[in-house]
Formats: C-alpha cells, sequence, structure tokens
C-alpha cells in the first residue's frame, strides 16, 4: 500500500538526560544507562498530502528504562491546541511514525521502540529556537518548562560553541550542541539541568531526511 506523502522543514530543539555531547550520537550506551528525551518543532513550511502544515508547533516527551533500541518506551506527542481536525490527525500520523519508511526517520524508529504511548495533548506551544545564537526554549503551560545555551567553559565561562555533523543520520544533518535544564509536569518525568541539548534545522519527508 502506498504511503501519503508528506514533507516538512523548520527547526528543531531536542533535549535529553545524557552528559552534554550525548554518546547516543555516536552509537554509545547512554550516559546514565537509560533515556529520558523531548523534542520540539516549528514546521516553517509542511504538508501532509493535502493538507498545510505550515507554522505550526509540535513535539514529544518519551522515557525508556534502557537504551532506545532495547525499547519498552512511553511517549506522549504534543500538538499545538490551534491546529484544526485534519491537522491534528496529520501531526499524530508523522510523530508516530506512519507514513513512513520504515528506519528512515527518528520518528518511526522512537514509534517502533514504544510500549506505550500516552494520548496525544493539543495545548499551547511557547517554542523558541535561534540555532546561530545557541538558544532556544520551549513553555507548555502544566507539561514542560526547558531552556538552552551554548556550553560554557567551566573555568573561563566563555561559550564553547559545537556543532555535528551525521552525513547519514535520520534525525538531522548537523546540528549545534548545547546545554540546558527541564522540568515537566504531568505523565512523564524530565527533570534535566546541565544536560545534552541540542538545535537543528530539519527538512524531513515519507522517506527520510532529505539532503
Amino acid at each position: 500500500m502506498a504511503f501519503i506523502e508528506w514533507s516538512l522543514k523548520g527547526t528543531e530543539y531536542g533535549h535529553c538526560n545524557c552528559n552534554t555531547g550525548c554518546p547516543c550520537q555516536f552509537n554509545s550506551l547512554p550516559s546514565h544507562g537509560n533515556c529520558r528525551a523531548h523534542s520540539f518543532f516549528h514546521i516553517e513550511r509542511g504538508k501532509f498530502g493535502d493538507v498545510s502544515l505550515d507554522g505550526l508547533k509540535c513535539g514529544f516527551l518519551a522515557a525508556w528504562p534502557g537504551p532506545i533500541h532495547m525499547g519498552g518506551g512511553t511517549m506522549v506527542n504534543v500538538i499545538e491546541e490551534r491546529a484544526n481536525p485534519k491537522q491534528r490527525a496529520a501531526l499524530e500520523a508523522i510523530a508516530q511514525g506512519r507514513e513512513t519508511d520504515e528506519g528512515a526517520l527518528i520518528t518511526q524508529v522512537f514509534s517502533a521502540m514504544i510500549s506505550k504511548r500516552l494520548p496525544t495533548i493539543y495545548k499551547p506551544i511557547d517554542l523558541a529556537i535561534d540555532i546561530e545564537a545557541g538558544k532556544a526554549h520551549v513553555r507548555v503551560p502544566g507539561l514542560i518548562d526547558a531552556e538552552a545555551t551554548p556550553i560554557k567553559n567551566p573555568v573561563t565561562g566563555v561559550e564553547q560553541r559545537a556543532r555535528v555533523t551525521l552525513p547519514s543520520g535520520f534525525e538531522f544533518t548537523e546540528a549545534e550542541f548545547i546545554t540546558g535544564k527541564c522540568r515537566t509536569q504531568g505523565p512523564i518525568e524530565l527533570n534535566f539541568d546541565g544536560t545534552h541539548a541540542h538545535l537543528a534545522r530539519i527538512n524531513w519527508s515519507t522517506h527520510g531526511v532529505v539532503r
């Protein structure tokens, strides 16, 4: 059966409980033996079939008892409440890895590693991403308050900018690695301070990362 063709371009703010740099990005085990993370996305231009996704925001919170590839995770998706019913259905399909080639994109891979998916949350999303400045924040009332800034030298306090390129990555091609803190309320506890975060431009489609 043919997939619905979709595409989106925008920016991402991802943040996890690993040490800054995140060994998972290099196929190593997580810093603390388990994975807890959020990622939020601002879609600048997007479509799902004939449904426009321009300007919308969405994201997820997730936790795994061990490394992600061992499965058993719990995830909740978050979609901006102003999205109409068709847009909500489209974003939920993308977030849950449907209509996507197997193994081609983070959403499809992560969905395969989930054993418990909580009901999608629809709320206002205050998301700001500035890749050039290395700064971001996301706030969803009653759910999450997180922010990230450039890595700083612990002795001098000088910003240490770092970018990582993954030519065949299933999330991004290049990302700015930063650090941040996060607090959540509700179904998935994320309690970070001084842990890994990254900012990236994303260009995704039914068939994976567009390069």
